[in-house]
């Protein structure tokens, strides 16, 4: 996989209810999507509340 959090990387925090909150230790993940698809998606925790984020991204 391909490292994309070389930028600030932003998602939306459900905790704080915030858009483009920035992640903390941001990790590029596969996911399994229906049908037996795989998809790419961005985790990491908000920095201000600590809550687990998750962001989907587009495929390559």
């Amino acid at each position: 996989m391909e490292d994309t959090t070389k930028d600030v990387a932003t998602a939306y925090c459900v905790k704080c209810r915030e858009k483009d909150r920035e992640m903390v230790d941001p990790e590029e993940v596969e996911i399994n999507k229906k049908g037996g698809k795989k998809g790419r998606a961005l985790k990491g925790t908000c920095k201000v509340c600590g809550t687990k984020m998750m962001k989907f991204l587009p495929n390559k």
